[in-house]
């Protein structure tokens, strides 16, 4: 198994698992990769070292996954994109200068959603302004079915 690290046009870093390096390679070509943030398929793989397993290891930092085969819980996720997509006004780059301006009460305050970097996220986190990652921002870009 193959793990590379992996970045979409967007700028998302991500992980992908593959068989070998040439099924990694044959996989974008038929655009079967694709970044879980964004949902773009111009993604790059990116220089990393080989992990070699020499010993004990530190442990690594988690994060929160699901497994989602249940379909009333994805149907409940679609219910959340769709509610997220009715109520909050998509401002795209624009996203923290606008979450500045509503916060500063420079701009009227209303819910948006736009695209962010991590370092964008956390300076806002800095000044107090609290933003949330979208699991799904793919399915915002579009009317959800």
């Amino acid at each position: 198994m193959k793990v590379f690290d992996l970045r979409c046009d967007s700028e998302h870093p991500f992980e992908g698992w593959f068989a070998s390096g040439a099924e990694f390679d044959r996989q974008l070509g038929k655009g079967l990769v694709e970044c879980p943030v964004c949902g773009s398929h111009a993604v790059r793989k990116l220089l990393s070292a080989p992990r070699l397993n020499l010993g004990a290891e530190a442990p690594a930092e988690k994060q929160p996954v699901a497994m989602t085969n249940d379909a009333s819980m994805q149907a409940m996720m679609l219910q959340l994109a769709r509610h997220i997509q009715a109520n909050t006004e998509d401002v795209g780059e624009r996203f923290p200068e606008e979450a500045r301006r509503i916060h500063y009460d420079e701009a009227p305050k209303r819910s948006i959603r736009g695209m962010a970097s991590r370092d964008d996220a956390a300076q806002l986190a800095d000044e107090g302004i609290e933003v949330m990652q979208v699991p799904f921002g793919n399915l915002l870009k579009n009317p959800v079915q």
